[in-house]
């Protein structure tokens, strides 16, 4: 039965790890907590340390909630952060990619319409194309992009509608089966 020994110093990294977790539990709102599986006492110490106005007393709430998380498998917490950043990640991607679809049809990217309309059987192609020819007026007016943003939450609103998985929204070229 032999131990494996442990510096100081790197316990020291494990516990500043631990209070590193913590404060990204603090930074997550009270709902995003609850759907979070930890004890009791660890969500509480994370929502009081959520309402501390002194630097100095959330310094200490932090060390205090390092020292629970010590108690419980962080496993289960950094996994439940990770799935979080990872849909967080993946909304941003797609609204990269709404806004570089509006981009190039604003720019007059041929094809991309048949594309789109392929990708999404409900859009309007007319309606897509006057949403379109909007945008390139105003912007050659150079008024403020209202039309713009009528075309992007159009094309979020088709892309909300097909419900198409992350993977598919990537790429401009790839189309769904």
């Amino acid at each position: 039965m032999e131990q494996e020994y442990k510096s100081r110093t790197q316990i020291k990294n494990e516990m500043k790890a631990l209070q590193e977790l913590g404060e990204r539990l603090v930074a997550f709102s009270p709902e995003a907590l609850e759907q979070i599986d930890m004890p009791e006492n660890l969500r509480e110490a994370v929502l009081f340390a959520q309402k501390i106005p002194s630097r100095e007393a959330l310094r200490r709430q932090l060390q205090y909630i390092g020292g629970l998380m010590r108690t419980v498998n962080p496993e289960a917490i950094r996994r439940e952060i990770a799935m979080r950043d990872h849909r967080q990640q993946a909304s941003t991607q797609a609204l990269h990619q709404l806004e570089t679809w509006r981009d190039d049809l604003i720019a007059g990217k041929t094809g991309l319409i048949d594309e789109l309309c392929q990708r999404f059987p409900a859009a309007d192609r007319q309606h897509l194309r006057q949403l379109v020819r909007n945008a390139q007026k105003e912007q050659e007016q150079a008024k403020s992009p209202k039309s713009a943003r009528t075309l992007f939450r159009y094309l979020r609103e088709l892309m909300q509608s097909a419900e198409l998985p992350q993977s598919d929204q990537t790429g401009s070229e790839a189309t769904t089966p």
